[in-house]
């Protein structure tokens, strides 16, 4: 049984090839929506500290994910876009609307993450492959994170408009404190932007029926939980559970359903 109905909905969600995104995408149909799943297929480093798996699903396509929501009778297409590439939001819009109907449920999952630092270290508490700050590491990370998450809900909002739609629906997620994100801190500080460009879509978008909602994930087991982690978690002041992603995924389908239209400019930190 579905834990909300979103029948008659039309849902893109990025970054949705692995983790969350996937989660929220199964979710989001079995629910009822129609979803475009969008990725981008990320080749990364060698590196001794991130598990192997992890890599491995950042670097897959989406067809685990569309193959499981049409075995479930749901309705999904994927695309894979860099939203780095200004011109991207258009064409998602495009394709979600030729292929699946208007689009009314926005995801910003997506991420450019790395690990950079302004430190001289090489590699942080759980081994992994530390780079120093540069215009390299900024651009990938505000390029997808800020700017592309911005660009997508700019563009939601612009053909809400252009449909007097009444409904609407706006979930970004974030990660990092306003403290700081030592270790990885361009995508902290991305992640810190997109959660202001959505609090601002927010209260602007409001009065259209769109909610904009912001979710921090716990730790979340998207295939880098090592025990190291585990252990991290353990010994946290801050910190108390290690996620499925599926959890996050459900509370994301609760911020796109109609039991939540009162919830509007929330941070929401799961933990």
């Amino acid at each position: 049984m579905a834990l909300f109905d979103l029948t008659s909905h039309v849902a893109i969600v990025t970054g949705a090839n692995h983790g969350i995104g996937a989660a929220t995408a199964r979710v989001l149909s079995e629910c009822g929506a129609r979803v475009l799943v969008t990725y981008l297929r990320l080749a990364d480093i060698d590196d001794p500290g991130t598990p192997e798996a992890y890599s491995r699903s950042r670097s897959s396509d989406a067809g685990d994910v569309i193959a499981h929501v049409r075995a479930k009778g749901g309705l999904a297409t994927a695309m894979e876009a860099d939203l780095a590439d200004p011109d991207t939001p258009r064409r998602l819009f495009d394709v979600a609307e030729a292929e699946l109907g208007p689009v009314d449920i926005l995801v910003n999952n997506a991420s450019g993450w790395l690990a950079d630092t302004f430190t001289a270290k090489t590699s942080d508490r759980y081994g992994r492959l530390l780079q120093q700050v540069s215009a390299e590491t900024f651009e990938r990370q505000f390029s997808v994170d800020a700017r592309g998450g911005a660009a997508m809900i700019a563009e939601f909002a612009r053909r809400h408009a252009e449909r007097d739609a009444t409904w609407g629906r706006i979930v970004s997620l974030a990660s990092g404190s306003p403290e700081g994100f030592p270790g990885e801190v361009s995508y902290g500080a991305a992640k810190a932007a997109l959660e202001n460009f959505t609090m601002s879509a927010a209260f602007e978008l409001a009065r259209q029926g769109i909610t904009a909602n912001v979710i921090h994930p716990p730790v979340t087991d998207t295939g880098w939980v090592t025990g190291e982690v585990r252990r991290f978690v353990q010994e946290s002041a801050d910190h108390f559970n290690v996620a499925e992603p599926e959890e996050v995924a459900n509370v994301i389908a609760w911020l796109a359903s109609d039991h939540a239209r009162l919830v509007i400019g929330n941070v929401i930190r799961l933990r």
